[in-house]
């Protein structure tokens, strides 16, 4: 489990400590720990940092397939729902709004 609630960015909480709004973990019908969110305040930073991870580069040093790749990866992974996201991208990419809206584009062709 720590690997999945470490790459959504989660943790994890003692049941003592559990607020409405976590998830508990149930064994054999009994609630051993809880995993709390993250605030959606940094989703789309925490987003762009396991792609540049899974794809072995900052945005900006990817090729243009690249950028493609990593386009496909965030919206695939819903980071284009947050406000203000293409033009969040575009900057950490280095290119323009209108490229990003390009590769969203031909993506969903």
């Amino acid at each position: 489990m720590k690997p999945v609630v470490d790459a959504v960015g989660a943790a994890f909480v003692s049941v003592d400590e559990a607020e409405p709004s976590d998830v508990p973990l149930i064994w054999d019908g009994v609630a051993v720990a809880v995993v709390r969110m993250p605030p959606l305040h940094g989703a789309l930073d925490r987003l762009i940092d396991a792609v540049e991870t899974e794809l072995g580069g900052k945005l900006p040093l990817l090729s243009r397939e690249g950028k493609q790749r990593a386009i496909r990866l965030l919206d695939e992974r819903g980071a284009f729902i947050l406000r203000r996201a293409v033009e969040d991208v575009a900057d950490a990419m280095g290119v323009s709004r209108i490229t990003v809206y390009n590769y969203l584009n031909a993506i969903h062709r």
